[in-house]
């Protein structure tokens, strides 16, 4: 029996293994399904459906950024399983609201007024939901597993919330928004009654009192990584990366719509694509590396991905889309799509061999009392790059530039990343010295 076929059936593991997976998922649900129905069924403008999507994803990033410290600070001082347990209750109550405004939107009820502000509320809050989460899943995983069982629980999450990002993307494209309204405050009930079996997860370490000072303490926390110059690097890169992401996000839908005239389910699978993409990057850099942390793949991976998305300009540029918006098989009938969908996947393939080696840096060379709030340095830190992504993919559409042209400046971004990966690359020779 394989460790990982251990876990799957130990109480210790797979409680949360499910909680995360129901979690991923219904974040992905909510918030495609919202984004899908305003731009497909509210607006009927390039623009706006841009601003919608970056403020979408602002939002939704928001919360990492202003509370990312504290939530470290809970994760390492408090009872993990309690947190867990407290943020599954809320959850609940933020999908009614979500689910609510979901519902008011389908009929048509003060769509401008009341249903998209109520589902911009229930998307920040479920930013604040994973928000507090996110650095649990990571640090009590050494504490109900043996040292031998990390890596492969790891793994498992990691698996997992993939997983759950493509589930829930996939629904949100292909079923009605009424039925996502139910669906979500369903998911969350589930989520709260797998949370009650996580085992206790006591703090291993010093109670310190909380800082609820959030723009001190998150000071404070970026200040603790800079000891290490590969994990300070590390971070730096991989928030650059996510920024090029949430650009790429926030252009997704609209481009599908009004580029290559395809329906919400073409623009979901992009976004199931991207997933894909990103997990064979993952498993394919491990294979490369064989299980050793280094970022010596890196630069050329992103250097890679800026050349991916000058080829998904191309074949964007050169697409002739119908009067009529294509289904999938359509879309995927088109003579172009093959490329299209070729170089996309090239894109995400490449992200995920550049940003996943650089994961590891931030809890291979930390104390593991302090994996955590590291784990949250990095939240804080790439939450507040995406929100710049965001903010600028909104600015690139109100200044004129066109949706498919924007591509290119994505493109010219990867640099930025890249010449981060050599200096993190450089250090971690330099240590080895």
């Amino acid at each position: 029996m394989t460790t990982s076929t251990q876990l799957i059936r130990a109480r210790r593991f797979l409680p949360l293994f499910i909680t995360q997976m129901l979690g991923a998922f219904n974040d992905n649900l909510f918030k495609n399904a919202m984004v899908f129905f305003v731009v497909y069924s509210v607006y009927n403008s390039e623009t706006a459906e841009m601003w919608f999507s970056a403020v979408a994803s602002g939002v939704f990033v928001a919360p990492f950024f202003l509370l990312s410290a504290l939530a470290g600070q809970l994760a390492d001082m408090r009872d993990k399983a309690r947190i867990i347990r407290v943020v599954k209750t809320c959850e609940i109550g933020i999908m009614l609201v979500g689910g609510a405004g979901l519902l008011l939107a389908w009929q048509g009820v003060a769509i401008g007024t009341l249903s998209i502000p109520l589902m911009l509320l229930a998307l920040f809050a479920m930013g604040v939901h994973s928000t507090f989460f996110g650095p649990i899943k990571y640090a009590i995983l050494p504490q109900h597993l043996e040292k031998n069982e990390v890596l492969a629980g790891t793994g498992l999450v990691e698996a997992g919330t993939y997983l759950s990002v493509l589930a829930g993307t996939i629904v949100a494209g292909w079923i009605g928004v009424s039925w996502a309204a139910i669906a979500v405050v369903g998911v969350a009930l589930l989520g709260f009654v797998a949370a009650r079996f996580v085992p206790p997860a006591p703090p291993v370490g010093p109670v310190e009192p909380l800082d609820f000072n959030v723009l001190r303490s998150s000071f404070k926390l970026i200040r603790s990584t800079l000891h290490d110059r590969r994990v300070f690097l590390a971070i730096i890169a991989i928030s650059i990366f996510w920024a090029i992401c949430t650009i790429l996000f926030v252009q997704f839908t609209p481009l599908a719509k009004n580029v290559l005239h395809a329906s919400k389910e073409v623009a979901s699978l992009f976004l199931v694509i991207f997933s894909v993409g990103v997990a064979i990057g993952s498993v394919s850099i491990n294979a490369l590396l064989k299980g050793t942390v280094s970022a010596r793949y890196s630069p050329v991976s992103v250097i890679a991905m800026g050349g991916f998305l000058i080829l998904f300009e191309g074949v964007c540029s050169d697409w002739t889309a119908a009067d009529v918006m294509m289904d999938v098989p359509t879309f995927l009938a088109h003579p172009l799509a093959p490329m299209l969908l070729l170089s996309l996947l090239g894109i995400a393939v490449a992200g995920g061999m550049f940003v996943v080696p650089l994961y590891a840096f931030l809890t291979t060379f930390v104390e593991k009392s302090q994996t955590a709030r590291t784990i949250a340095a990095n939240n804080i830190v790439n939450s507040g790059a995406m929100v710049i992504g965001a903010l600028l993919a909104g600015l690139l559409s109100l200044v004129g530039l066109a949706v498919v042209k924007q591509l290119l400046v994505v493109a010219a971004c990867c640099l930025l990343p890249a010449w981060f990966g050599y200096a993190l690359l450089r250090a971690e020779r330099a240590a080895i010295v």
